[in-house]
């Protein structure tokens, strides 16, 4: 149990940005009164911090920079709150992956130097679980990319956790790259594949793991650099995926936040973000090669999550399913006690997503509530 929750936290994610990162977000930007304190602590740790930066520089480019990836990634796509975290943890099991750690999303510069001050740290203060859904954190377990680009680099989509008036701008330029200009482009790519090869040397993998529901909308850039590589789609039920990505807001995203919208504004973000995700990953997808990319439904993989894990590395191609099989088949046994949140879709949620999600609940076969 961490010395903090989520809302009590005294800083917010970019503390462990560096410092032109950093500058770039937030300069020019509304700081809201009862947010400055937070603001002005995040901004001196992560002063204080920058310079040490340069350590890893120093060593990633003696090491890592100049080689060669051995294996493309495995990626695994869906809109947040459709159990893409699940599935992460499923493939995690087998060694031959690397991926993100915790520590490493919010500390992305100080994993090859430093790490083993700041990851107990790290560990004292982060709450033991999400607020969202009761799942484990801890600094060692594999994590969501995104939250280390963000503090890694400006061109990123959750630049609205802390300007959340911005969000429908940040949808078009770093969600779906609609709207990204040709250097921001350029410079999210490279910023990727450096994160990448420091995840493979900090967990030892051969092939990088990703789960980050923001690349579904980034598939054509993601071919670019690694045209081998794997997908894995979920689908969620919207009804299930609209009531939980609003506990996440609330819960979660509120408390990073440098100044507030309403809960209408954050709905209608909300809304519009799930079908330009989900137009862009249809658009996108294409593509990819014959064989590349596996499409699931999360409620199948509850029902028999081994034997769809099979499945996919089978018809993906990816080796070693026997030598990983045990450790994923304990993992998989250890959670079936596991009580999820339980909603209860309200008169409000039915008739938003009915007319809003309607097209997703017919191509996928969810049954409409009437409401």
């Amino acid at each position: 149990m961490g010395l903090f929750n989520f809302n009590q936290l005294p800083v917010n994610t970019l503390v462990g940005a560096d410092w032109k990162t950093f500058r770039k977000v937030t300069e020019g930007q509304h700081i809201a009164r009862n947010k400055r304190m937070n603001y002005f602590l995040t901004k001196g740790i992560c002063r204080l911090l920058s310079p040490f930066a340069s350590l890893q520089e120093k060593k990633y480019r003696e090491q890592l920079a100049d080689a060669p990836l051995e294996n493309d990634p495995l990626f695994i796509l869906g809109h947040w709150r459709s159990g893409t975290t699940f599935v992460h943890n499923i493939f995690a099991q087998d060694k031959h992956f690397g991926y993100t750690t915790t520590y490493q999303t919010v500390f992305p510069h100080y994993i090859m130097a430093l790490q083993g001050f700041f990851k107990p740290c790290m560990k004292l203060f982060m709450p033991s679980h999400r607020p969202t859904d009761n799942m484990e954190l801890a600094p060692d377990l594999p994590q969501e990319e995104e939250f280390a680009l963000s503090n890694m680099t400006a061109c990123n989509y959750y630049n609205f956790w802390f300007l959340p008036e911005r969000m429908q701008e940040f949808q078009d330029r770093f969600l779906t790259f609609r709207d990204i200009s040709e250097p921001e482009l350029q410079e999210f790519k490279a910023t990727f594949e450096k994160l990448v090869k420091i995840s493979l040397w900090n967990t030892g993998g051969s092939q990088y793991l990703s789960k980050n529901p923001p690349h579904t909308g980034r598939i054509k850039a993601l071919h670019d650099l690694f045209p081998r590589a794997r997908y894995i789609y979920i689908i969620r039920n919207p009804y299930t995926v609209f009531e939980s990505t609003r506990s996440f807001y609330i819960n979660t995203i509120k408390p990073l936040e440098l100044h507030s919208i309403t809960d209408e504004e954050m709905e209608q973000n909300i809304l519009r973000g799930y079908m330009e995700l989900y137009h862009a990953y249809k658009e996108q997808k294409q593509c990819l090669a014959e064989g590349a990319l596996y499409e699931v439904r999360f409620e199948d993989v509850e029902q028999n999550a081994l034997a769809i894990t099979e499945d996919i590395y089978r018809k993906l191609g990816i080796p070693g399913w026997e030598e990983a099989k045990p450790a994923i088949k304990k993992y998989i046994e250890s959670k079936k006690g596991y009580k999820k949140n339980r909603y209860q879709y309200d008169p409000r949620t039915v008739r938003l997503v009915n007319e809003h999600w309607g097209e997703v609940l017919e191509e996928w076969g969810y049954k409409r509530i009437k409401g």
